[in-house]
């Protein structure tokens, strides 16, 4: 069986994301390491940030495309480090939910920053246009693969 041109594409869009991927990692490890953060750790700030509220261990995971547990690890040792909190789910009774504490919101604010002079230092060397073309097509991927 041949891909049709779309379908080529769309597997060459799909192999550079998993490339990219790798390298977003690393920068992003690059990047906040001063701060004693790793990607994955400023995953789970950023999704506790930018919703403004306490998430559970699953839908942090949800929002940071992870599993279950390997977040759980990762809260268990940021609330070790009190980046973040556990809070009592009026809604649940065992699955708590998870708060940024003072010490994580200042984290984050530190680790955001110095990401924006970063991506736009980057997007220097990007079309406007073309950005916003990539953006469209990424999104539609997301939402055509959570079916």
């Amino acid at each position: 069986m041949k891909h049709t041109k779309a379908g080529k594409l769309y597997t060459d869009i799909v192999l550079e994301v998993f490339k990219l991927n790798g390298l977003l990692i690393a920068e992003g490890d690059k990047l906040v390491k001063e701060f004693g953060l790793t990607s994955a750790r400023w995953k789970v700030l950023g999704a506790l940030a930018l919703t403004g509220e306490p998430l559970t261990v699953s839908r942090i995971a949800v929002k940071m495309g992870q599993t279950r547990q390997g977040v759980q690890r990762i809260a268990d040792v940021m609330e070790t480090e009190g980046l973040i909190t556990y809070v009592n789910n009026p809604y649940h009774k065992k699955a708590r939910l998870v708060k940024l504490t003072e010490k994580g919101t200042d984290l984050y604010s530190k680790a955001d920053d110095k990401q924006i002079d970063w991506s736009n230092t980057l997007a220097d060397n990007i079309d406007i246009v073309d950005a916003e073309t990539a953006l469209k097509v990424l999104r539609a991927v997301y939402c055509g693969l959570q079916g």
